[in-house]
């Protein structure tokens, strides 16, 4: 009985492990970004003043194609400030891109469907914030 639940323990001891990161218990070659879930790529935009609502439109719907051309993204929303605590500093726009590792993002990047997107909106960003983490 002692032996059963030792073993029992250990199980479950190793199950909470692989729930957490355990990268930070045991590093080694499985660690990164597919051991432990997608990789996000939050995005958000601050337009210049005299950006019109037209050319924000064209903006989010050029960004909004872009998980029917580029393969590697396997999930992707967008919306604007809602907030009520008036901390956006001015950003209206978050998109958050999802890939299922590294390597997806690491096509994204260079392609040239999304180079042509960030010619046509750059020169209408006041600002952009980027944050790239793996969900746990």
């Amino acid at each position: 009985m002692f032996k059963f639940l030792l073993i029992s323990l250990a199980l479950t001891f190793l199950a909470g492990c692989q729930a957490m990161d355990c990268c930070s218990v045991k590093p080694d070659a499985s660690c990164g970004p597919t051991h432990l879930g997608n990789l996000r790529h939050v995005v958000f935009f601050k337009f210049k003043p005299e950006t019109t609502a037209e050319k924000i439109k064209e903006i989010e719907t050029a960004f909004a194609v872009l998980p029917g051309k580029i393969d590697s993204i396997i999930d992707f929303e967008w919306g604007t400030d809602v907030g009520v605590e008036n901390l956006s500093q001015g950003y209206t726009h978050c998109f958050l891109v999802t890939f299922k590792d590294a390597a997806g993002r690491a096509e994204y990047l260079p392609h040239p469907e999304h180079k042509k997107f960030v010619e046509l909106a750059k020169p209408w960003f006041d600002g952009v914030h980027v944050i790239d983490y793996v969900a746990k």
